[in-house]
C-alpha cells in the first residue's frame, strides 16, 4: 500500500491559521476579570465539618463575597472534611481548577501540619495564594467541665482527666497534647470527634472532661457555659485575654525557653485567624480582584450587621500579612519542629 500524500499548506492557509491563533490568544489574554467571573460559580471549600466557626465564617463570607467581585459570580460553600483540613488542602492544590473558581477556608493548623510532615499531607502551604482572614488573631484556652471539680492547672497534673478532640492535626487535639508534653498535664485524649460542636456535646454529656477552644468564639457560642459557671478555664495562650487575667498562660507554665519555642510553633496558626486561600497558579489579576472583593466584603454594612448580631469577633487580616506570617512559620527552627512531631505523629 502506498503512502497517502498530504498536500502542502498554501502560504495563505498558513497565514490565516497564524492570524486566527493570534486572535484567540489575544482574546484570552485581553479577557478582564469581570468577563471571566461573569456567570461563573466559585466553589468555597470548607475543610471541617458543619456547625463550627470555620463553617460559620465561610458561609457568611459566601453570602456577600460574590456581590463585590466584578461579574457577580455565585459563591457555593461546601464541606470537604478529613484530617482537620488536610484532605481539603490536598484537593485544593492538586485537583481544583487554578483559575479563580476555587477557594478554601483553611484551618490555621495547616502550616504547622505541613512543616511537621504530618501523615497525609501532600500540599505545600507556601504555594497557596492568601486572600484574607475575617478573624483577628485567635486566642486559645483549655476549659474543664464543672462536674470535674478542676479549679487550677495543678489539678490536671495530679490525675488523669479526659480531653475531647478532633483528629490529630486539629487545633483541639494539639491544645490538649502540648499540655501533656510540655506542661505536665495527664489528659487521656479522646480523638476522632468530627468538629468542635461534637466535642462540646460530648463534654455536656460527660463523655469527656474538657477540651481546647478558641476563646473568643467559645464565650459567644456557649455563653451559657460561661455565665452559669459550667466551665473553668485553666490555661490560655499568650498574650492573656482581657477577661482571663487570672488564668496562667502556656508560656508562664512552660519549663524552658526551648519548650516555649516549640509551643509557639504548635500554636502559630493563631496568628492567621481563619484564613481564606486560593490554590497555586491562579492568575495574578484574578487574585487581585478576589483580594479586593474580600476586603470590600469586610466593609459591607450588611456583612458588618450580620457579624455584630452574631457577636462574632472580626477584623481584617489582609493577604500580605498572612503571607508574612506563613513565611515566618516556614522558618521555624528544625529542633522545634522535631520536638513538635512527638505530639503530632
Amino acid at each position: 500500500m502506498g503512502l497517502r500524500k498530504v498536500p502542502a499548506r498554501s502560504g495563505l492557509g498558513v497565514l490565516l491559521g497564524f492570524t486566527v491563533g493570534c486572535a484567540l490568544t489575544q482574546s484570552v489574554a485581553a479577557q478582564t476579570a469581570a468577563e471571566f467571573f461573569r456567570g461563573k460559580t466559585i466553589n468555597l471549600l470548607i475543610g471541617v465539618n458543619v456547625g463550627g466557626v470555620y463553617d460559620r465564617d465561610a458561609r457568611l463570607i459566601a453570602r456577600y463575597l460574590g456581590a463585590h467581585i466584578p461579574g457577580n459570580p455565585t459563591i457555593v460553600p461546601q464541606n470537604m472534611i478529613g484530617g482537620g483540613g488536610i484532605a481539603m488542602a490536598n484537593y485544593l492544590q492538586a485537583i481544583a481548577a487554578k483559575d479563580g473558581t476555587y477557594l478554601g477556608m483553611m484551618p490555621n493548623t495547616l502550616p504547622m501540619n505541613h512543616m511537621s510532615g504530618m501523615s497525609g499531607v501532600r500540599y505545600d502551604i507556601g504555594k497557596f495564594n492568601w486572600i484574607g482572614s475575617m478573624t483577628p488573631v485567635a486566642h486559645s484556652a483549655m476549659v474543664m467541665w464543672h462536674t470535674t471539680g478542676v479549679q487550677t492547672f495543678d489539678d490536671v497534673r495530679k490525675r488523669e482527666y479526659t480531653a475531647g478532640a478532633s483528629p490529630k492535626g486539629s487545633f483541639v487535639y494539639t491544645m490538649a497534647a502540648l499540655q501533656n508534653e510540655f506542661l505536665g498535664a495527664k489528659y487521656k485524649i479522646v480523638a476522632g470527634y468530627q468538629g468542635i460542636v461534637a466535642v462540646y456535646l460530648a463534654m455536656e454529656r460527660g463523655e469527656v472532661d474538657g477540651l481546647g477552644v478558641t476563646w473568643g468564639e467559645f464565650r459567644v457560642e456557649r455563653a451559657n457555659f460561661v455565665t452559669e459557671k459550667k466551665i473553668r478555664v485553666i490555661v490560655q495562650s499568650s498574650p492573656k485575654a482581657s477577661d482571663l487575667s487570672e488564668v496562667p498562660t502556656v508560656d508562664e507554665l512552660a519549663k524552658s525557653e526551648d519548650d516555649r519555642r516549640t509551643i509557639d510553633f504548635l500554636l502559630s496558626g493563631n496568628r492567621l485567624g481563619r484564613p481564606l486561600a486560593a490554590p497555586p497558579g491562579v492568575p495574578e489579576d484574578r487574585l487581585a480582584v478576589l483580594r479586593k472583593a474580600f476586603e470590600d466584603t469586610m466593609k459591607d454594612p450588611r456583612f458588618i450587621k450580620d457579624v455584630e448580631t452574631a457577636k462574632i469577633d472580626y477584623g481584617l487580616i489582609p493577604a500580605a500579612t498572612l503571607a508574612r506570617e506563613t513565611e515566618a512559620i516556614l522558618k521555624t527552627p528544625a529542633r522545634s519542629i522535631e520536638r513538635a512531631k512527638k505530639i503530632l505523629e
